[in-house]
């Protein structure tokens, strides 16, 4: 099995796409539950941090 190597990029509003497996904690170590894709917050106005909920776009 090929392992692949986790993909991220900034669009043009902020956010930041992350694709692929990897582990994402808060500062305290806790792990916090995703997808194989997810979008990270890079504006700071999302009501569900450390995601995007698109509150950017208002």
């Amino acid at each position: 099995m090929e392992k692949k190597i986790p993909r991220i990029y900034r669009k043009d509003k902020g956010q930041i796409v992350v694709e692929g497996l990897i582990d994402l904690t808060d500062l305290d170590g806790n792990k916090i539950e995703h997808g194989n894709r997810f979008t990270l917050c890079g504006c700071t106005k999302s009501k569900k941090l450390p995601f995007c909920d698109g509150s950017h776009k208002g």
